[in-house]
């Protein structure tokens, strides 16, 4: 038999291995079609059915929004001088989706130590936020050189964290004129919630009050900022879009820099309050309260011992130009107004002055405590006669009083645009009277009333205002600060006094100085001015001292109010020389070298 010849049992064996070769390729045909349709399915339904959000999670790792915050409007006074800017700063950002939260922690800790803030505050931020969100988020401004220097040495080690300039508020004169310019500071939580609509986001700055916050919408801008694609270790690849940051618009105000200082000068130390206005349309040239506070402080981060020594003080955030008192004599030109525009007087009255006047078993004094003999309103005017007021409060009865100080202005906010920080003052009556202390209103509480003592309330703006009546012909004006072209006569309302009226008022505020209690006043460095002197009871403290006048006296330029809370001596004494160096500087372009307190005549 050939070698090559198979038999039947061989060629059976050989049939079964091919074919159980066959069944084994078919299957594993089958396993990698099988695969292969998972893999196909899957990719389907990542590619059609995610795809989008797939799409927007890749972009989420390689493209970063970096805002860039607006620039805010400068302030400048009414010569275009800088009262508050901007000054370069740098800022510490985080990037929460460059690191998972776990990755975060070591960070914070660093971040932590290097910049001086509670671990907890920066993770509430990223928290806030959100891990995965692909936006800067600011954490810390106003860093130091040396703080600087630190998170770049541990660059390395602190992914996701970046160091940008930005400009941030800056004051160049510190804290002059700081009540009305206010501050600026980052948006709390409850103040984010309430603007969020408004375009604001988290880490915002805004103005907090003053002039920052009345014209916040003029001075904000708006924001602008870059996409940016971004490798692994956050390195910018190209710019994929930006849009300019737009600055604020700038706002210019009526206060005059060199007034404002003088006044700030004057003042000193001394817990109080000047203002200066143009009778002729209510700007406000100069405002200052004191104690003040430094805003450049807030622009960045207030430390600890900052705010401490800030709260240390007798209530230095208070704007106590716009704050109440009682008025004291300088309310005796509404109580003349009422006397003559009532009709119970006539401006001839001549009235006998004493010691005092006794009513319902009271004996009212006057301040000299001997009376002056008799007077007629101008008379009584220049030596602020307290008996002689009374008198005229007993005929013609508290109702006039009352309705002149409304008509003046008293009693209600004055319309300047720092509304959020004024208070209305008070003018009490019958129903106030019933409603806060239960008694009825008694003659007592108008003779009280004619010397602007009792529950009577004034702020220092609205004394100004009183004394801008007899300076401007009768006319009762609305207090700006933002400068403009409109006229006169859109800032005013007349109150229709009487010729006979206005002239005694004139006369007698002028006599003041030619004769009366303030003749240090009639000096050759000034031309000739009216005044009026007060001083408020504060029992137990020390009164109030006040001093109103205006120049010159045949046109009147401007108005200067002083008034020092709780003084070591008359309006006379005290508040009457400040008035004096403030018009000097308005007039002669001289600024005073220091703050100052006495006079030659003592008097109410």
């Amino acid at each position: 038999m050939a070698l090559t010849q198979q038999t039947p049992v061989v060629k059976q064996l050989g049939a079964r291995t091919v074919g159980k070769q066959y069944q084994s390729v078919l299957v594993m045909i089958a396993v990698t079609l099988a695969l292969l349709g998972g893999i196909g399915s899957r990719l389907v339904y990542l590619q059609l059915v995610e795809g989008q959000y797939n799409r927007q999670l890749a972009d989420s790792n390689r493209i970063r929004l970096m805002p860039r915050q607006p620039e805010r409007g400068r302030i400048v006074d009414r010569k275009g001088r800088t009262l508050a800017g901007s000054r370069l700063s740098h800022a510490v950002f985080l990037w929460p989706i460059a690191n998972r939260e776990a990755e975060w922690q070591p960070i914070v800790k660093r971040l932590a130590n290097v910049l001086n803030i509670p671990a907890a505050t920066i993770q509430k931020r990223l928290e806030q936020v959100g891990y995965s969100s692909p936006s800067l988020v600011r954490i810390a401004r106003g860093i130091n050189p040396a703080q600087v220097t630190a998170l770049a040495e541990f660059s390395h080690e602190m992914r996701g964290v970046r160091v940008q300039g930005e400009a941030v508020r800056y004051y160049p004169y510190g804290d002059l004129a700081a009540h009305v310019l206010g501050y600026t500071g980052e948006m709390t939580d409850e103040e984010l919630a309430n603007r969020e609509q408004d375009g604001y986001r988290l880490g915002d700055v805004m103005g907090q009050m003053g002039v920052e916050a009345a014209f916040e919408s003029q001075l904000r801008g708006e924001w602008g900022g870059q996409q940016v694609e971004v490798d692994s270790m956050g390195r910018v690849l190209r710019v994929l879009g930006e849009k300019s940051a737009r600055t604020g618009n700038n706002v210019t105000l009526t206060l005059d820099l060199d007034l404002q200082r003088a006044a700030e000068t004057v003042l000193g130390d001394r817990n109080g309050a000047i203002v200066a206005i143009d009778p002729r349309n209510g700007a406000v040239l100069a405002m200052v309260s004191r104690p003040a506070f430094d805003p450049n402080l807030f622009s960045t981060h207030i430390s600890n011992e900052q705010w401490q020594q800030l709260q240390g003080q007798s209530f230095p955030f208070v704007n106590r130009a716009l704050q109440g008192y009682p008025p004291a004599s300088t309310f005796k030109i509404v109580t003349t107004t009422a006397a003559l525009e009532s009709g119970s007087f006539s401006p001839s009255t001549v009235l006998m002055t004493r010691p005092y006047i006794e009513m319902g078993g009271i004996q009212f004094w006057d301040w000299n405590r001997q009376g002056f003999g008799p007077l007629s309103f101008t008379g009584a005017m220049a030596w602020s006669s307290d008996t002689f007021f009374y008198q005229t409060a007993i005929r013609m009865g508290g109702e006039p009083l009352i309705q002149w100080s409304k008509r003046y202005g008293f009693g209600r906010k004055t319309g300047i645009e720092l509304a959020s920080e004024e208070s209305s003052g008070l003018v009490p009556d019958q129903t106030w009277k019933r409603e806060n202390l239960g008694e009825d209103w008694y003659i007592g509480d108008s003779i009280n009333l004619s010397i602007g003592q009792g529950f009577m309330q004034v702020t220092p703006l609205q004394v100004a205002g009183m004394f801008a009546v007899p300076a401007n012909g009768g006319y009762r004006v609305t207090p700006h600060l933002l400068k403009d072209q409109e006229e006169a006569k859109n800032w005013r309302e007349s109150l229709n006094l009487q010729p006979e009226t206005l002239n005694i008022l004139r006369t007698g505020l002028r006599q003041v100085i030619t004769g009366g209690t303030e003749k240090a006043m009639n000096v050759p460095t000034l031309p000739a001015n009216a005044g009026k002197t007060g001083t408020a009871e504060d029992p137990p403290r020390k009164s109030h001292a006040w001093y109103g006048g205006y120049a010159p006296f045949d046109n009147p330029e401007i108005v200067v109010v002083a008034f020092i809370e709780n003084a070591d001596g008359g309006g006379g004494k005290v508040a009457a020389p400040m008035v004096r160096q403030v018009l000097e500087t308005y007039f002669n372009h001289t600024q005073p070298t220091g703050a100052t307190g006495k006079a030659a005549v003592q008097s109410d």
